[in-house]
């Protein structure tokens, strides 16, 4: 009990206070989250991943694993969450929105942050690797549940492309593949961009629950968040013994594939119609109550 306690307050508590204060300036401050998003997603975020891969220790072997492992443990868990919503006979566009609730986890402004203060630096550059992987598949795989709407998928994948962190990735690959060094012109303002990543990515984390509603169907929502905090991580952790993850890989992919339902989803949720207050309240449901399944995960992984 005390370790639960010690990584709660060490690892979780500050992710949660950081989120509080972007709640407060969302809620009382009217502050844009939108713009600080951006700010994040095409500024930040490259620089991050850039930063990380220059200076990671990580081997190829294990960021390759971890890529397959990726796709397949999205995929698990789209299996997962279709026969359950095939058992619970939901219609079409109620099984795409339970389907992307059970899917798609929060790896980025609440994912990497964990992985960062329990696990290390190591573990976070895989975790990169594993959240931006996620990613590429949320649009990907959002794009089909659009359904005819072809605009609406032509945009979706159309973001993958205009994805910076892709392009950080490619840069650091390389850099590192050719082995130039990186002058200290271009290394020290990708640094101070990088260090600002975190703390920002966890502030549009609280800034984005403040819109969360009240669920209109409370029992299917409990369902899904049931089973995106209670059986990702098993899945997981099965996944990462069949593809032989150890060490900082292997904690890296299985807190980020059992992290709760990713906020990214409500704004895919608006743009295909998908039940958005539903999945608003499934993002919000889990985030709140996923202290208590992430305690005890990084307790097993520590």
């Amino acid at each position: 009990m005390g370790l639960l306690v010690s990584i709660l307050i060490s690892d979780i508590v500050p992710i949660f206070a950081i989120a509080g204060a972007g709640f407060l300036l969302a809620r009382y401050a009217h502050a844009d989250v939108r713009t600080l998003s951006r700010a994040v997603f095409f500024a930040l975020l490259p620089c991050f991943a850039f930063h990380l891969l220059v200076t990671s220790t990580a081997t190829g072997p294990n960021v390759g694993r971890l890529i397959v492992l990726g796709v397949v443990n999205m995929l698990a868990m789209g299996l997962v969450g279709y026969m359950t919503g095939k058992t619970l006979r939901l219609d079409g566009k109620s099984l795409r929105a339970f389907l992307m609730v059970v899917m798609f986890s929060n790896g980025g402004n609440y994912g990497l942050p964990v992985v960062r203060f329990a696990f290390g630096s190591e573990a976070l550059t895989y975790a990169t690797i594993f959240f931006l992987t996620g990613s590429v598949l949320t649009y990907s795989i959002s794009a089909f549940f659009g359904g005819s709407h072809r605009q609406k998928i032509a945009g979706a994948l159309e973001k993958i492309w205009k994805m910076p962190s892709l392009y950080g990735i490619a840069a650091a690959l390389l850099v590192r593949a050719a082995g130039w060094p990186v002058p200290d012109g271009i290394m020290r303002p990708v640094s101070l961009l990088s260090d600002a990543a975190l703390p920002l990515m966890i502030l549009v984390l609280g800034m984005q629950l403040e819109r969360a509603v009240w669920p209109s169907r409370p029992k299917l929502v409990m369902l899904a968040v049931g089973i995106s905090l209670f059986v990702a991580p098993f899945v997981a952790l099965g996944l990462a013994w069949l593809f032989g993850l150890t060490g900082p890989a292997r904690q890296a992919a299985v807190i980020l594939a059992s992290m709760p339902v990713a906020v990214v989803t409500t704004i895919l949720a608006l743009e295909f119609e998908l039940a958005p207050d539903f999945v608003t309240s499934a993002v919000f449901v889990s985030t709140i109550a996923s202290p208590l399944t992430l305690a005890p995960l990084i307790a097993y992984l520590q």
